[in-house]
């Protein structure tokens, strides 16, 4: 394949990666493979992480952005290039343009997260907000293409951007060459589709799996279609692999290279990220955290030695502290309650002497006063509180009622 090619009917093979891997060198890093102790004692085999949430703007995205940009042509070129995106490949492009000394233009939707749009215009692109949603923003950013003649970046859906996120998997062979399986998270599927020709192509025993979120999985209806199918309204917490409908170029290579799609809820995302923070020392998004929630939802299911691609650590502050709560509570970690207490002085300071031995920590006592459903002398409590998992939970709530509180939720 010559960089820069439009025709999507031209398979991908093997060189077109390495080429990718040349054209790189020097412009993204060769990202990190840390081991996860607590990963390989649940798979019960060697479980490493592919750390692409360190790479230049936070995720793998620049790889496939360079590679296509810079197959380009000097009349394209001076075009300028135009994208769509939410975050991670809005990044890349205008880094990737920034680098090549080309003129960048990204739509982002009106409710972007602040320091993504930040981050875009810091790395060079002039940044449009359009769109509530980013179908919205796409059409618009296809729009001002034909308006302006500038060369639109698709985010998966072309062959250079595929061979470039392709170096990923040439990567993880250098780093890890007794590699079994091959975890990835599954957005429109230009990030595993070049994994998988990539380690399919040197060693076809490697089992390439992918992973969807349950409320944006339009990988396995496609594939039971035998063509790219849409879904309705897609919804996730996983805005990098919140795609409803599969790439036309990915979704060729996938039904042949790839062994497995499987989907995650959006508790097993939450805590995968919270395990991410807390024991691998990693900020990792949704989307990037999806392999380690496949591993979790069902680890013994996996041939090792098993790695886990990170593929982006872009994520907003205010809501990576939402999903790091969602990720506790689905981790028993916090405890929700209600309960009844007789209206008098001392009874709320009782209450939490138990809940003080039981060593539970309260964040946060609402009271009920006026319910039609409570006597004269009762109020109903509700408390939130921080625990140390499932098992104390079950402590914490036998202790309430072996003092001779009636827990009502």
């Amino acid at each position: 394949m010559s960089f820069g090619t439009s025709d999507p009917l031209q398979p991908l093979i093997l060189d077109d990666i390495r080429g990718a891997q040349k054209m790189l060198s020097g412009v993204s890093r060769s990202t990190a493979m840390e081991g996860s102790r607590h990963l390989s004692r649940l798979v019960g085999s060697p479980v490493h992480l592919k750390c692409e949430n360190l790479q230049r703007t936070g995720s793998f995205k620049l790889r496939g952005a360079y590679v296509r940009i810079a197959g380009l042509s000097p009349e394209e070129r001076a075009a300028g290039v135009v994208a769509a995106s939410a975050g991670n490949h809005a990044q890349g492009v205008a880094l990737a343009s920034s680098l090549l000394g080309v003129r960048s233009t990204v739509f982002m939707p009106v409710g972007a997260p602040l320091p993504k749009v930040a981050a875009t215009r810091e790395y060079g692109a002039e940044v449009i907000l359009s769109g509530q949603v980013v179908d919205e923003t796409l059409a618009a950013a296809q729009e001002y293409a034909e308006a302006t003649g500038a060369v639109f970046i698709h985010p998966f859906d072309h062959l250079d951007i595929i061979a470039g996120q392709g170096t990923v998997g040439l990567e993880i062979l250098e780093q890890c060459p007794e590699v079994g399986t091959i975890v990835v998270g599954v957005g429109g599927g230009g990030l595993i589709a070049g994994i998988a020709v990539a380690v399919k192509s040197i060693r076809p025993d490697i089992k390439v799996i992918g992973v969807q979120a349950a409320g944006a999985a339009a990988y396995p209806p496609s594939l039971a279609a035998g063509h790219p199918v849409s879904i309705p309204a897609p919804t996730t917490m996983a805005d990098g692999i919140k795609v409803g409908r599969p790439g036309d170029i990915p979704f060729r290579i996938i039904e042949e290279y790839v062994d497995e799609i499987r989907t995650v809820s959006e508790y097993e995302l939450s805590s995968a990220q919270l395990l991410c923070l807390e024991r691998a020392k990693m900020v990792v998004e949704p989307a990037g955290a999806s392999p380690v929630a496949a591993l979790l939802s069902d680890p013994a299911s996996f041939e090792g030695p098993v790695v886990a691609v990170l593929s982006g650590g872009n994520v907003d502050p205010l809501l990576m502290q939402r999903i790091l709560t969602h990720g506790m509570a689905a981790a028993g970690r916090y405890l929700s309650l209600r309960l009844r207490l007789t209206d008098r002085p001392g009874a709320l300071a009782n209450l939490l002497g138990v809940l003080s031995v039981a060593d539970a920590n309260v964040l946060d006592v609402g009271h009920v006063r006026i319910d039609p459903r409570l006597g004269l002398a009762e109020v109903e409590v509700e408390l939130h509180l921080e625990t140390k998992g499932p098992e104390h939970c079950a402590e914490v709530g036998g202790a309430l009622r072996a003092a001779g509180y009636t827990v009502i939720d």
